[in-house]
């Protein structure tokens, strides 16, 4: 989804292609395309399109995938409107929404 866009160069989101086993989840599971299987492993091919739900790390079956909730996760950002920013949270442990 190359048209959507938080702030270009934050996300927080990190992969590790030695540590994936190719199952393909985090492509199903990701609202915004930024993963795409490439052979037997997936391929990061839009970093900038991540809004930081975390449901990528939260399917991952081996932890190849963090994502640390921050400026490109509203559910994270709402809670800091409300909460103040020392108290914000996603809601999901270990991740987002």
């Amino acid at each position: 989804m190359e048209k959507f866009r938080y702030l270009p160069g934050v996300s927080s989101l990190a992969y590790e292609e030695d540590r994936c086993v190719g199952c393909g989840t985090c492509e199903i599971v990701c609202p915004h395309g930024v993963f795409a299987m490439n052979g037997k492993k997936v391929r990061l091919v839009d970093k900038d399109g991540c809004m930081e739900c975390g449901a990528c790390a939260l399917n991952c079956p081996t932890a190849a995938i963090r994502v640390t909730p921050g400026v490109g996760c509203a559910a994270y950002i709402i809670s800091g409107w409300i909460h103040g920013k020392e108290n914000a949270s996603c809601g999901g442990e270990g991740g987002c929404c």
